[in-house]
């Protein structure tokens, strides 16, 4: 490591704010998808190899970071923008994880370049603004045909207040409505509407075409691709069919998986 974090004001993207909320939510283990989608289809991708050392950008509580060390028997690095995730992350951390203080848009100075043997960035890439520094960061510190492993909402179906379920009467469907795509926008979302509307997050709506060139742009070539479905299933009810359906043909994540190919001249 290069560096110490410097303490600054966390920026507009940090989940500071709603720390708790997330904490409670994430749990040790996770939350919902997390648990049972997210982190068992990213430590395949990710196919850490014992005694590697792995980087999970925007970490959050850390998880994802203990349970890859853990499971993986691998040198877990996490950094997060928010000094009130970091701490609970640094809570019980095993020896081989460690925790900083750090914007994912600006991490690279930190640690020594191309230390790194994989990273994972997991439903956070959406609520970062500047998706070219994260990406640039990444490249300086990661080995060559490192993997990458990105997990985001997807972005052809989840789009932030311009999507949602619908239901045809005529045809006893249930289908997901899309109302805009490929034009980028932010869009402030409020955590608890009515209770504290003050409290929001960003969330960062992109085309997959925007990732697949940012990241080329950046040095990767993508790899893998895969879209993911909840697990949930309906066992009654009128509708209980077509959601079901609906659920297992309508993905609500997308995977990408890059590696980075350094080129020497």
């Amino acid at each position: 490591m290069k560096q110490t974090a410097k303490s600054t004001k966390p920026p507009k993207t940090s989940w500071e704010k709603v720390a708790g909320w997330y904490q409670d939510y994430m749990g040790a283990q996770g939350g919902g998808y997390q648990r049972d989608v997210i982190f068992p289809g990213a430590l395949r991708l990710l196919e850490p190899r014992a005694d590697g050392r792995y980087l999970d950008l925007a970490c959050g509580q850390g998880a994802f970071a203990k349970l890859l060390a853990k499971t993986c028997h691998v040198k877990v690095v996490g950094v997060d923008a928010s000094p009130s995730l970091i701490k609970p992350a640094q809570k019980n951390a095993p020896p081989s994880c460690e925790f900083l203080k750090a914007d994912a848009r600006a991490f690279a100075a930190l640690f020594d370049r191309h230390s790194f043997d994989g990273a994972a960035c997991l439903l956070s890439i959406q609520n970062i603004d500047d998706l070219g520094s994260v990406l640039r960061d990444a490249c300086c510190v990661l080995r060559d045909q490192a993997p990458f492993v990105i997990v985001l909402n997807h972005p052809c179906f989840r789009q932030p207040r311009q999507s949602g379920w619908g239901w045809d009467e005529k045809r006893k469907l249930q289908y997901r409505r899309v109302d805009r795509y490929l034009t980028p926008y932010e869009m402030p979302i409020e955590m608890h509407p009515g209770a504290a509307p003050q409290l929001k997050t960003y969330s960062y709506h992109r085309p997959i075409s925007t990732y697949v060139t940012e990241l080329t742009a950046a040095g990767f070539v993508v790899d893998a691709l895969e879209e993911w479905v909840s697990p949930k299933t309906r066992d009654s009810g009128p509708r209980a069919r077509a959601e079901n359906v609906a659920r297992a043909e309508i993905p609500l994540f997308l995977a990408l998986r890059s590696r980075l190919m350094h080129v020497t001249l």
